[in-house]
């Protein structure tokens, strides 16, 4: 088809309106697609953050559960005196209180200087554990005897009792005669009173 001067100069003003138009539909377009893109790294910013916060939040989380824990623990061994200088005049008492309660007819003990088992270096302070070993000869009339010395040593305080060694003989003494009752059984052990000291707590 051919056009001549008067309709293409008729057809002129149409066509520069539908360029515009093109182009301008063209620019929207961009422009919505930069908006888009704008958006989803706006959406992706704030999902990375929201994801940052909650690892934060699980962290923190996490290190309240462990305080807590460890909180605990301090309680409970401050409960038991463990914490702190060793308490001889305790460990004397107790074992004298035991050999009352169960009449236990021959009781012997002997505790050595304390020694150094470990020490923890940390946050906020050192933290050392000490042992001192108590020697024990103890007459029993049977093994029962023994369990509840252990447990009612256990069961005192004043340090945790960690048994390293328990070695029960026959005495040979004869078997109990009327009202005479002969122990016919000897237990030397070896126990640990463990107590630990925090150097943090003297600063």
């Amino acid at each position: 088809m051919t056009f001549n001067r008067e309709e293409l100069r008729k057809l002129a003003p149409p066509a520069i309106v539908g360029t515009a138009l093109l182009l301008a539909g063209a620019a929207l377009i961009w422009s919505a697609g930069e908006s888009r893109q704008a958006a989803q790294r706006e959406l992706s910013a704030a999902q990375a953050d929201r994801a940052q916060n909650g690892q934060r939040l699980a962290r923190i989380a996490e290190e309240e559960r462990e305080v807590k824990e460890k909180l605990e623990v301090y309680r409970n061994l401050k409960r038991l005196n463990i914490l702190g200088e060793e308490r001889r005049l305790e460990w004397a008492d107790a074992i004298s209180r035991i050999r009352t309660q169960r009449e236990l007819l021959d009781l012997r003990y002997r505790v050595e200087r304390q020694k150094l088992l470990v020490s923890l270096p940390g946050n906020p302070g050192n933290v050392d554990f000490f042992a001192s070993t108590m020697k024990v000869d103890l007459a029993l009339l049977h093994e029962g005897d023994l369990f509840r010395f252990l447990a009612d040593l256990r069961n005192s305080g004043n340090a945790y009792y960690s048994v390293k060694r328990c070695a029960v003989a026959r005495t040979g003494q004869a078997a109990a005669t009327g009202t005479t009752i002969a122990p016919r059984l000897r237990a030397d052990c070896d126990i640990d009173l463990v107590t630990v000291f925090d150097r943090a707590a003297k600063q």
